[in-house]
This record gives structure tokens, C-alpha cells and sequence, in this order.
């Protein structure tokens, strides 16, 4: 289950990938000079960006002298990818009960509907899940968060109109300690990432559950839509500076052929990618796996 939604959901960007590489007959037919300038290509249009495809290319140079087939070549382009991808490394830290994550993000992301998922996939390993509606400006995303967190059977804290959203989340971790819920995930506001106001709003957020407990939160989730590309770099970059981000969640891997976005976020920004969307359902988000991630974008139905 899992392969196959990999698979579906980087299904436009595997194609363009081999379409392009294989189609071309880069490092085939062509000596290794002539086929750099199109893997650049490709890169590029897959949305890696000039910084990691400038490095991934250096890398493969430096590896040229390993390879003398095509077959070699692949592998050691999935290497070096691979490589990048893992470089990042993922944030250890002890998580007392309840496991607390903070998810922030712009308007538009799938912020909501994510953290819907998210806590669909905790409740299926057995925790007692309480979702919070902490963005007091929208209403509609209060009503959403409700009406998904009854289709699921979790509960959802919901907040007031105008409420102080740093409020609502103190809220929701004193009713998780006397409820004894397991995980909390907290929804936040996301007006424009470039509003002062909104950064300083979710440090403090951040801080409030801080001074309540000094592990919380266990992590802060930035919510990225794929389909965005550069933009989304942008915004991982204002949000790293501004708050202590743990992880990625990518959404709308299926509906973009720039899936290589993911690697400009790990070498450039260096937050490691922890979930990803690959569809609409609730059931559509996974756990983040470099090595199989990569493999699926050359080998496709030949997985394993």
C-alpha cells in the first residue's frame, strides 16, 4: 500500500524524469560532456533549483571515473541523490506524553486538511489524538477541522473567533493532561509567510506551550505544496529563520511534475522532509523515505 501510493503520486514527476533521461539517450548515446547540459536541464525543470543541481552535478563529476554503462550511471545518479536526502539529519527528542506537534505553513498549503491526515495516521497506530483549531481568524477552518475530525473519530478543541490562538493551545495541552491524550497537533494560522505578525504570532504559540512544559512542542511541521516550487523554498527558508522547524509535510506531490523540490529543501534549507501528500483522501499521506523516494523516480513499477 504504501509503494503504491509513492509510486501514483510521483507519477508526473517520474515520467517527465524519464522521459526526459531516458528518451534522450543521455549517458548513452551520448559522450559524458555532451549528456551534462541535459541532465542539467532536467534537474531544473524538475524544480531542484540551481544551488542542488549545480552540487549534484559537481558530485557526479567527481564520481564519473566509477561508471562505465548507463546502468552504473543511474545508480550513482540515485546515489547522490539519496545521499542528499539523508545528509539531513532528523531531529532526535525525548517525547513525554502527549507527543506535540505545532503545524504552520501559508494559506493554501493543505495546512488543514494535512494535519487531518496526520492525525488519521496516528490514530491507526492506537493513539488517542486531539486535534486543535488554534487559527481563531479563519472560521471556515475551524468548521473544516470539526467536520474531519468527527468523519475520523477524533476530538477536536475548538476556538473562538478573535480568540488569542496562544490561549486556545494552552487550553489544549491542559485538557491533554487531564484527558491523557497521547498526541496532540495543533492547527495555526497562515496569513501571508512575509507578515511580520504572523511569525511573531506563532513564537508565541511556541513559547506558551514552552513555559508550560519545557519539551513542547516535540516538533514544528512546516506544510509545503509541492506544486509551488521556488516559492516553496521561500517560504521554508522565512520559516526556518523564524521558528525552530523540525520537518516538511509536502503536499500535492500528485499534481506536479517538480517533485525535485524536495532536494533543493534538504541541501539548501536543511529541513529534513518527514511526510508527504499523495492525494486527496485522508488516508493519502506517508512517512517519508529517501531511499525509496528516489528509487521510485527512476525504476517506477520496478520498486521493491
Amino acid at each position: 500500500m504504501f509503494l503504491k501510493k509513492l509510486l501514483d503520486g510521483l507519477g508526473k514527476t517520474r515520467e517527465r524524469i524519464q522521459e526526459s533521461f531516458l528518451s534522450t539517450g543521455i549517458f548513452r548515446t551520448k559522450s559524458f560532456n555532451e549528456s551534462i547540459p541535459v541532465f542539467e536541464e532536467i534537474l531544473l525543470s524538475s524544480d531542484v533549483g540551481i544551488t542542488a543541481t549545480n552540487e549534484i552535478i559537481k558530485r557526479l563529476r567527481e564520481s564519473r571515473i566509477d561508471y562505465k554503462t548507463e546502468e552504473d550511471t543511474i545508480h550513482f545518479i540515485s546515489k547522490i541523490l539519496t545521499n542528499i536526502l539523508d545528509a539531513v539529519e532528523e531531529k532526535k527528542r525525548e517525547t513525554s506524553p502527549p507527543y506535540t506537534i505545532l503545524s504552520v505553513g501559508v494559506n493554501g498549503t493543505g495546512k488543514t486538511t494535512t494535519l487531518v491526515k496526520l492525525a488519521n495516521h496516528f490514530k491507526n497506530k492506537g493513539e488517542n489524538v486531539l486535534l486543535v483549531a488554534s487559527d481563531t481568524y479563519r472560521p471556515a477552518g475551524v468548521e473544516q477541522l470539526s467536520i474531519w475530525g468527527k468523519m475520523i473519530g477524533v476530538d477536536v478543541l475548538k476556538s473562538q473567533k478573535g480568540q488569542d490562538p496562544a490561549a486556545v493551545a494552552f487550553d489544549a495541552i491542559e485538557s491533554a493532561f487531564s484527558k491523557n491524550y497521547s498526541v496532540v497537533l495543533i492547527d495555526t494560522a497562515g496569513r501571508l509567510h512575509t507578515k511580520k505578525n504572523l511569525m511573531e504570532e506563532l513564537k508565541k504559540v511556541k513559547n506558551v506551550l514552552n513555559k508550560k512544559r519545557r519539551d513542547l512542542p516535540h516538533d514544528i511541521f512546516l506544510v509545503l505544496d509541492a506544486t509551488t516550487g521556488q516559492n516553496a523554498l521561500s517560504q521554508a527558508e522565512i520559516f526556518k529563520d523564524s521558528l525552530d522547524v523540525t520537518g516538511v509535510i509536502l503536499t500535492k506531490i500528485d499534481g506536479t511534475a517538480k517533485g525535485g523540490i524536495i532536494f533543493a529543501i534538504s541541501l539548501e534549507v536543511g529541513i529534513p522532509v518527514r511526510y508527504i501528500g499523495t492525494g486527496e483522501n485522508v488516508e493519502d499521506l506517508i512517512e517519508f523515505d529517501p531511499k525509496i523516494f528516489v528509487a521510485s523516480l527512476f525504476e517506477g513499477e520496478n520498486v521493491t
